[in-house]
């Protein structure tokens, strides 16, 4: 069985790349540049568990970039099981002082990037009739953060996108399913002043951040046989941001 997931060199995507190796997954890793896996030792360590991992270097807002790389991984590992839309980045602001070429920017990288991702690589799981689709929404997705318009608006739109797809690929035993991480420890939350993370945790019931290797379990289940009968689902992993 074989996961390529996007933008996997750190964060989320490292821990996700590391889970499912530990499931017995080969893993295809992908991120915008060689640069991301330098000083990084997550192929390392995904080889020592025995399973097969490449690197495949791609912008996944690019189509074209996207599909040269969905076909090598398909001619190096013979399928694509599972796909982890996990690529993405932010250019925060308020929505009043914010470029059109940054809300252009959020959107192309985070959301475009799913579209063209799922609208390839379903080509092969349709013909292999099974495959698993994992969209990294967010909770901003559902609840909107102020100085985050754009973001917010590329997380939405996969949601919208992932029951849309669950919807046109059930019949072919394809599952699609997001998962909305809440605040989550990364090098994107690290960049934040303290101010900013006291204010978070005060809204958050179990008054911790998250870890990546949380959102990686339930990656992982959704990658699963177990999740056979789960797809259109968003799940919230956000420690009671929301109640």
């Amino acid at each position: 069985m074989v996961a390529l997931i996007t933008g996997s060199a750190r964060g989320i995507g490292a821990a996700i790349a590391l889970r499912l190796a530990k499931d017995g997954f080969d893993i295809a890793f992908n991120d915008i540049s060689e640069a991301m896996f330098e000083n990084n030792d997550i192929l390392d360590k995904v080889r020592a568990l025995g399973v097969k991992a490449e690197v495949f270097i791609a912008d996944v807002s690019k189509y074209s970039q996207c599909e040269d790389m969905a076909k090598a991984v398909k001619e190096q590992f013979g399928s694509i099981d599972v796909l982890v839309n996990n690529a993405g980045i932010t250019r925060d602001n308020l929505m009043a002082r914010m470029t059109e070429a940054d809300y252009d920017l959020v959107i192309a990288v985070n959301q475009k990037s799913v579209f063209n991702m799922m609208k390839i690589v379903t080509e092969y799981m349709r013909k292999q009739r099974h495959g698993h689709i994992i969209n990294l929404a967010s909770v901003v997705g559902v609840y909107g953060n102020p100085g985050q318009v754009n973001y917010a608006a590329s997380k939405a739109a996969i949601i919208g996108m992932t029951k849309t797809v669950a919807k046109e690929l059930g019949s072919r035993n394809v599952t699609c399913n997001a998962v909305a991480p809440g605040f989550i420890h990364t090098p994107m939350t690290d960049k934040l002043t303290e101010e900013q993370k006291q204010k978070m945790l005060s809204m958050i019931a179990m008054k911790r951040y998250g870890e990546p290797e949380e959102i990686a379990s339930v990656v992982s289940f959704l990658a699963s046989e177990d999740s056979s009968y789960v797809t259109g689902q968003v799940i919230e992993i956000a420690g009671g941001l929301s109640i």
